[in-house]
């Protein structure tokens, strides 16, 4: 198929409404929607074809009010790392929507997956959580193109986690996503509008 200035509009389109979002709206998302955020990371590329990662959807309301309570420690100590003005700056900053998103996803790198059989990552082991970050970045362009936001909860300690969730001993921790309806829309990053870090240019050289 070839593709056309139809094509790359709506993808740039996508690309600059994808934005890490943070304050949502409480409705379900329907379940149709999700099948096909599922059905977009399966098209995800993958290190050998390995597919390593594993989507934990959380319902149960305990395991979320853990995730949460982990976050705030996190946060709490993250904070701790800020002096004047930029801590004050920090704790003002809504850094998760864990509260009121209705999809919370759990995604787990597989560590030592049989699928694949090993090609592509005997000397780059790290393929494999590369491969699970591009399936994340699949779901959110697939998201945006559903008028569902993603934010990506980097601020935990995920050791604790996988004593919650009970998962494998080879499994990491790759994101911990919050996914629901946006409480607005937004074509520029939430740190930039807070005067936190606008965008710096691709490092690119030619050698």
């Amino acid at each position: 198929m070839q593709m056309g200035q139809t094509h790359r509009d709506a993808l740039a389109d996508l690309l600059v409404w994808r934005r890490d979002v943070r304050h949502f709206r409480t409705e379900a998302i329907d379940g149709a929607v999700l099948g096909r955020l599922r059905a977009a990371m399966d098209r995800a590329p993958a290190v050998g074809n390995a597919r390593p990662w594993r989507v934990m959807q959380v319902e149960d309301a305990a395991k979320r009010a853990a995730v949460t309570a982990n976050f705030e420690a996190a946060n709490a100590r993250a904070a701790d790392i800020y002096e004047g003005e930029a801590a004050q700056k920090y704790r003002s900053l809504k850094l998760a929507g864990l509260h009121d998103a209705p999809v919370h996803l759990a995604v787990w790198t597989d560590t030592a997956p049989a699928e694949g059989a090993g090609l592509g990552r005997q000397t780059m082991p790290e393929m494999l959580a590369y491969s699970t970050v591009a399936a994340i970045h699949t779901l959110w362009l697939a998201a945006r193109a559903e008028n569902i936001g993603v934010g990506w909860v980097s601020i935990l300690d995920p050791a604790p986690l996988k004593d919650l969730f009970g998962v494998p001993a080879t499994w990491d921790l790759t994101a911990y996503l919050c996914v629901g309806h946006a409480a607005e829309d937004a074509d520029t990053p939430l740190l930039h509008r807070a005067g936190w870090q606008d965008n710096t240019a691709t490092h690119w050289d030619v050698v």
